[in-house]
């Protein structure tokens, strides 16, 4: 014989929906800010053909790797029970998938022209990154509360 589930309230403390909310914009800052460095060490510079190679995979494979995890944490967090939290999670979300989504029609006209694709990922990390921090900061200076949530158990 199968029991019935039962609701009950999970409790989350002000600070633990401040890091929820943060999660999304830390992970945009850190899946780009190799390509804010690299960019114009590549471009500028005039680094060995295996630096090279070493360099542009730094920039390509963090975001590759947040996109996948990304999809996660969206999950998670944008129907958190604190709708600020779901609310930040949002806007970091339309700012990275924008951004990349961006990427991949113009980037369909660079073919091999590496040099664009180094560029493009620079300006990408240009827009998200000051973006992101601002959001951090907003984040920081908001007043969290406490949060009940409602769930189910057997």
């Amino acid at each position: 014989m199968e029991s019935e589930p039962t609701r009950s309230s999970h409790f989350f403390s002000a600070g633990s929906c401040q890091r929820m909310a943060r999660l999304f914009n830390l992970g945009n800052v850190i899946a780009v800010a190799p390509g804010l460095v690299m960019a114009p060490w590549i471009l500028l510079g005039d680094p060995p053909h295996m630096t090279l190679i070493f360099m542009f995979i730094l920039m390509v494979v963090p975001p590759i790797l947040w996109f996948g995890v990304s999809i996660a944490i969206y999950t998670i967090a944008r129907h958190h029970p604190n709708e600020r939290v779901g609310h930040y999670t949002q806007q970091a979300a339309y700012r990275f998938y924008g951004a990349f989504g961006i990427v991949i029609p113009v980037g369909t006209f660079y073919g091999t022209q590496w040099q664009l694709w180094i560029m493009t990922g620079g300006i990408v990390a240009l827009i998200l990154i000051p973006w992101s921090l601002w959001d951090l900061h907003r984040i920081q200076q908001e007043p969290w509360q406490d949060t009940y949530g409602e769930g189910e158990t057997q």
